[in-house]
C-alpha cells in the first residue's frame, strides 16, 4: 500500500491521461498484469498472461501486439514480453490504482465480489476521486473509531 495521500508516479497519471483515448480498459488490465508479473523476473510470457487473465493465448498475443505498437511493451519471439519505460510507469500507476480501490472496498467490508467490483470501478475513476478514496481510506485506517461509527450507521441504513 502507498504510504501517503498522493501517488509517487505523477508521470504515470500524465501518461495515462495522454493515452486515455488510446488505451481501452482491457489494455489497461493487460498492462497492469504485465507490470505485476514483471516485478519478479523483469519479463512475462504470453502463456502466463493468458492463464491469469483467463483468455486464449491467441487473444493475449493480439493484445500484446497492440500494446507493442503503442510503445508500452517489447514483444519478442517465443512469447517473451517486457515493459518499456512508458509501459512500466503506466503499469505502476495502474497497479496502485487497483490497490487503492481494493483497499477502500475492503475497508467498507466488501468481500464477496471484491475483485469484480474493483475491476469495474478502477477504470472509471478520475484521478481526483482516486486521491480522495485513498485519503478517506487512510483516515479510516488511522482512526478506527470513525470506521466503527461508519459501520454502526451502515447497519442502521441497510438498503433492502
Amino acid at each position: 500500500m502507498i504510504s501517503d495521500n498522493k501517488f509517487h508516479t505523477v508521470r504515470g497519471y500524465q501518461l495515462l491521461e495522454q493515452n486515455k483515448k488510446i488505451l481501452t480498459s482491457a489494455m489497461e488490465d493487460y498492462l497492469e498484469m504485465i507490470y505485476r508479473l514483471s516485478l519478479k523476473e523483469g519479463y512475462v510470457r504470453i502463456n502466463t498472461i493468458s492463464e491469469l487473465l483467463n483468455v486464449q493465448a491467441s487473444s493475449a498475443t493480439k493484445m500484446v501486439q497492440k500494446l507493442s505498437e503503442l510503445g508500452m511493451v517489447d514483444y519478442k519471439k517465443y512469447g517473451i514480453i517486457s515493459l518499456t519505460e512508458t509501459g512500466s510507469e503506466i503499469g505502476r500507476f495502474l497497479l496502485q490504482r487497483h490497490q487503492i480501490v481494493e483497499s477502500f472496498l475492503k475497508l467498507l467490508g466488501v468481500s464477496h465480489s471484491l475483485l469484480i467490483e474493483t475491476e469495474l470501478m478502477e477504470h472509471t475513476l478520475s484521478i481526483d476521486t482516486l486521491n480522495r478514496l485513498h485519503a478517506l481510506t487512510k483516515l479510516f485506517e488511522k482512526h478506527p473509531d470513525l470506521l466503527a461509527k461508519y459501520e454502526h450507521i451502515l447497519l442502521q441504513q441497510q438498503i433492502s
